[in-house]
């Protein structure tokens, strides 16, 4: 059935006959006026400016589901990795489950391929990320997380160590394309909050530099909630299921006689039998079965839904397959932007990565991304293990790793004292509480099988998730302040997650390390990161302007590839900045833009069967589909 026009068509016969509701005549006998003329009650102020939210809301709402999806996603990775490495760990579990499979090989190759392949990242994620684009390789490095799920429905070496590296491979281009998301997102909400000055300054007019930045704190602020949410929820397994099978700690503690800064290695002495009872294989199906059901859910999260050209939307108002829409269904660039950035030429992108060395800002920045490796393995390793495992029994490592994702999610709310203070006070206040906290963990040395100090366990590692928090979101937000280039930020985050993924190889291999070499390693790279921190901030006060290598000009080969409009030229940004102020396919308005400006004329493709145009679309005779 037909659906009713949302405004009266100008000559349709109503039910007066010939003659409208004005009592003027219809057909060929009505007035030009009348036929061509505007819709009397039509406000177009009050239209656009509902257009304009409808997009805003769009893009709180893509920004929501990411960070959602992020959270569950590294969740199960971390709650199914930490129960498999325990189960696997007790002796008498590996002999009655697997018999002689050699299963403590496995799980070592299983964790050199999650620990290693990641060093190889730089050479392919641009690649990756500019050939897929950014929404794809967000659900691609998902979807590969559910892969390594479901592969321990049957734990063998060829299900679990092919699975192991993929997932390895996965991790760079999967971070950074989050990591990236967020930063257009945030771009794009500044345009849309400010489209009058946009229409006023033209659309080839690039928004001032900066002018994103308190939207960009917000929504780094609101990821890193929610991510740093994934460490509680990842031991909910560990609470309502695996403690129930654990022996206590004066079982599990019993060789153990010194733990903290006197500690060698991983809990040394650990008794091999953790376990009091096996669990039950229907069990640990029905567990994996609602990770791999989470999983699932956070692929749903964040799969694209714009997968045709500009103005094109291949789905129905009921979805496909009878799914509904997907929450995040809005791309982070244009299709014409899209090509844009692949037509570099791939050579220029996999040499890109290294050329940005140019630039001092990131060479004063790489050894803060590298403690950020560091102090979230140490959270996870040396201080929720070497302090309090190796003390207070194995029954208690979910609540303190609880203690630190709610420490740490709560205090990525504190970043948002950046709308206030220089940029410079939250990330300095970070390394400055885990400065303090390191020292002091340079004199403690915790008595095994002693509860008295517990209270103290807690703390620690709710304030080591404050200074993780404060961390991580000023860094995001600092590399989207100083990168507004969208050409450029891709290269810019593969950066920053292939630092933290080299430093956890480090960590991985200084593994037997004694206690007091993994504090010195750490305090002496906090201090130099925070002196090289500091030192970039001078030169940038004093006026140093970076090098940059060039972005190459787009260069499409494919035959019958054609812009849509005129002012859509083959110039990125920085090309026609340098050429005079001309616009370009890859960003005519600049940074904060993704959209076309809205036409005057017939727009390229009709609203199809995604929904009915909205009043503003309509009088533009625009694309109907929002892209969020």
């Amino acid at each position: 059935m037909a659906e009713p026009p949302l405004y009266p068509v100008a000559g349709a016969a109503g039910p007066q006959g010939d003659e409208d509701r004005l009592g003027l005549p219809d057909g060929a006998g009505a007035p030009l006026d009348e036929l061509v003329g505007a819709y009397p009650n039509y406000n177009e102020e009050e239209e656009e400016r509902r257009y304009y939210r409808r997009k805003r809301l769009g893009v709180l709402k893509n920004v929501l589901a990411a960070s959602a999806g992020g959270m569950l996603t590294y969740a199960v990775y971390l709650g199914l990795l930490q129960m498999q490495l325990i189960l696997h760990y007790d002796e008498t579990y590996r002999e009655v489950k697997y018999g002689n499979m050699g299963l403590p090989d496995i799980d070592s190759k299983m964790l050199i391929g999650i620990n290693v392949t990641p060093i190889a990242a730089l050479l392919y994620t641009p690649v990756l990320i500019r050939f897929f684009g950014t929404k794809w390789m967000m659900f691609l490095g998902v979807g590969i997380y559910a892969l390594f799920v479901s592969t321990n429905y049957w734990e063998r070496y060829y299900t679990l160590v092919p699975s192991a590296v993929a997932l390895g491979m996965a991790i760079v281009p999967l971070w950074a394309s989050m990591g990236n998301y967020i930063t257009r997102m945030a771009q794009k909400y500044y345009e849309y909050s400010h489209y009058k000055e946009r229409d006023e300054q033209g659309p080839q007019q690039r928004p001032p530099r900066g002018s994103h930045a308190p939207y960009l704190l917000v929504f780094q602020t609101i990821f890193y909630s929610f991510f740093h949410l994934s460490f509680a929820c990842a031991q909910l397994p560990m609470i309502y299921f695996l403690n129930h099978y654990l022996y206590d700690l004066n079982h599990t503690l019993n060789n153990v006689h010194s733990c903290g800064t006197n500690s060698q290695g991983i809990l040394s002495g650990f008794n091999k039998t953790v376990l009091k009872t096996l669990p039950r294989s229907r069990n640990l199906i029905v567990v994996e079965s609602v990770l791999m059901a989470v999983a699932f859910v956070a692929m749903l999260l964040v799969r694209p839904r714009r997968v045709g050209g500009a103005g094109r939307c291949l789905w129905t108002e009921n979805g496909v397959l009878g799914l509904p829409p997907p929450p995040v269904c809005g791309a982070a660039y244009r299709p014409t932007e899209e090509i844009d950035l692949r037509s570099v030429g791939w050579g220029n992108i996999f040499q890109l990565p290294f050329k940005h060395v140019r630039d001092f800002r990131l060479r004063h920045l790489v050894p803060f991304f590298v403690y950020s490796g560091f102090e979230v393995l140490f959270a996870c390793t040396g201080l929720a293990l070497g302090y309090g495992v190796c003390s207070v029994g194995l029954e208690r490592l979910a609540y303190l790793l609880v203690a630190y994702g709610l420490g740490a999610s709560a205090s990525s709310v504190l970043g948002l004292l950046g709308l206030w203070l220089p940029r410079q006070v939250p990330l300095l206040s970070g390394a400055g509480l885990h400065l303090l906290l390191t020292l002091s963990l340079f004199f403690w040395a915790p008595k095994p099988r002693v509860l008295q100090h517990i209270w103290i366990l807690y703390v620690a590692a709710v304030l080591w998730g404050v200074g993780s928090g404060l961390n991580k979101t000023g860094l995001s937000t600092l590399l989207g302040i100083l990168y507004e280039d969208k050409e450029r930020q891709d290269f810019i985050f593969t950066i920053y997650h292939w630092w933290q993924a080299v430093a956890i190889f480090v960590v991985y291999l200084g593994s037997s390390l004694p206690m007091k070499a993994k504090l010195a390693v750490l305090l002496l790279t906090l201090v130099v990161a925070t002196l090289s921190y500091l030192s970039m901030e001078q030169k940038l006060r004093r006026g140093v302007a970076p090098r940059q290598p060039r972005i190459p000009r787009p260069q499409h080969k494919v035959r019958g590839y054609r812009y849509l409009e005129e002012d859509n030229s083959d110039e990125s940004d920085a090309e026609g900045e340098r050429g005079g102020g001309g616009g370009g396919g890859g960003g005519g308005r600049g940074d904060g833009a993704e959209e076309e400006p809205l036409p005057a004329g017939p727009g390229p493709e009709p609203a199809g069967v995604c929904r009915r145009p909205c009043p503003y679309e309509q009088a533009q005779e625009g694309d109907g589909p929002e892209e969020q």
